[in-house]
């Protein structure tokens, strides 16, 4: 079993193409090229974390098309951490856990991984090597050496691995304020 995470989906949202310079004809076409792409990652037996932002748009108020687009997901089990355009009904969809913020133990590594949606400053363990990965800015920043951005928008439309995420921080920069707000740490 894999545990794949992705944020900004954005499902049945036809601005997210121009505010995101997504590269779809459309909204059905982006759809199904998400859906797809998870397909071609994600297994049956695999864990499935949506960072937030689920769906958005009117489709995101219709019940049964939101049911139709969840059926579509891969994996055996589907987690949702709330995002801003995450409402009622998207929470109401029959995630195996919904929550603002979760700490997932990725069998892939002994490091703890907090998920929210928002990049956060710092978080439960992040003195001890703790990974965040969250979404929410799109493209306008990939993270830094400990803080990931998950979003499709800066991974090619692509669920990602905690090894992806890893290989990724090691290119990355500290983000500027960390010794303000861990000063005892040193990364």
């Amino acid at each position: 079993m894999a545990v794949w995470y992705t944020a900004d989906l954005h499902f049945g949202h036809d601005n997210i193409l121009s505010h995101a310079a997504r590269p779809f004809r459309d909204v059905q076409h982006m759809d199904a090229s998400l859906l797809e792409t998870l397909w071609s990652k994600v297994l049956p037996e695999d864990q499935l974390w949506i960072i937030g932002d689920f769906a958005f748009g009117p489709k995101a108020k219709d019940e049964a098309w939101l049911w139709q687009i969840f059926g579509q997901l891969p994996g055996a089990e589907k987690h949702l951490i709330i995002g801003n355009h995450d409402g009622p009904m998207t929470r109401d969809l029959p995630w195996a856990s919904v929550a603002h913020i979760a700490e997932v133990h990725d069998p892939g590594s002994d490091l703890p991984v907090i998920l929210c949606h928002y990049p956060m400053m710092t978080w439960e363990g992040a003195r001890k090597g703790a990974v965040h990965l969250f979404g929410h800015v799109h493209g306008s920043w990939k993270g830094s050496a400990n803080s990931i951005n998950a979003g499709v928008d800066v991974w090619d439309y692509q669920p990602i691995t905690l090894r992806d995420a890893l290989a990724r921080m090691k290119t990355l920069p500290p983000h500027k304020h960390w010794q303000d707000v861990e000063p005892r740490t040193r990364r």
